[in-house]
């Protein structure tokens, strides 16, 4: 992880907790910015062209109950680009209403009193969280023949594709569809809640890898069409090669076929 994240400050009426909380924090790890003077509505504010473009890493959204109609209307706008991380500063909120603002696509939320480590955590922790889909947390019965997750009717094990397959044909697949694969292949090798988080996470890192390769090779290496094409910024998306050590130089060479990667896993 990069040394210094950027975060914007998106904050309706509440100029003196932006300007008390803006500035270069935890000795320049965390950046946190104000926006233009002219930004003053959430739509404004989330249509900012430097928020758009990628230029800060993540988004911090400061609701309170007089500013909470004014940010479910702007966050269920579909003509606004939201952040990739867009973490909510939940203020005197109940948990009906923070539940809303991330079904509305929202990231994240902390509450009061603010803490710069605790951001710096949660902009890490979704800048480096799986890239296909989010797999279910609550497993069904170990061992047993795989059920219906997400709506989707899986396939028996004759017919269920290889992992392998699904890799090679992994920007073909839903993210839905990769997810009820994952908790599938994991169901079937998992024998404990434990084994099966385990056996999940592996699935879902390979799915991961493979999804990033495959991006990179179907754009000749070009990271910046890669991220847009798994809806990330380009940050995010580096932040991911970088986990993963994926080296796009490879991909330049052949921008049809994805090349085999170098070592295992």
């Amino acid at each position: 992880m990069r040394e210094r994240l950027d975060c914007a400050l998106l904050a309706v009426d509440q100029q003196d907790w932006v300007g008390a909380v803006a500035g270069s924090r935890i000795g320049g790890r965390l950046v946190l910015h104000a926006l233009p003077p002219e930004s003053t509505s959430p739509t404004a504010m989330l249509a900012d062209p430097a928020l758009q473009r990628g230029r800060y890493d993540a988004g911090l959204v400061y609701v309170d109950e007089a500013s909470l109609g004014q940010w479910r209307m702007a966050l269920s706008a579909q003509s606004i680009r939201q952040p990739a991380i867009l973490v909510i500063y939940a203020v005197g909120l109940r948990a009906q209403a923070i539940r809303d603002l991330l079904m509305l696509g929202a990231t994240d939320f902390m509450q009061p009193p603010f803490c710069v480590e605790e951001l710096r955590a949660r902009i890490e922790h979704n800048l480096l969280r799986p890239l296909p889909a989010h797999v279910a947390e609550t497993p069904p019965d170990y061992g047993t023949p795989a059920p219906t997750h997400t709506g989707i009717p899986l396939p028996t094990d004759k017919a269920f594709d290889t992992e392998a397959k699904i890799c090679e044909s992994i920007l073909d697949r839903s993210g839905t569809e990769l997810e009820a694969y994952a908790v599938a292949l994991a169901t079937q090798r998992a024998t404990s809640r434990a084994s099966f988080r385990t056996a999940k996470g592996e699935v879902v890192a390979r799915f991961e890898r493979a999804y990033i390769r495959a991006a990179l090779g179907r754009h000749g290496g070009n990271i910046t069409l890669a991220a847009q094409m798994a809806q990330k910024h380009r940050r995010a998306f580096w932040a991911l090669m970088q986990k993963h050590d994926i080296d796009p130089g490879p991909y330049r060479t052949s921008p049809s076929v994805p090349p085999r990667p170098s070592r295992s896993g």
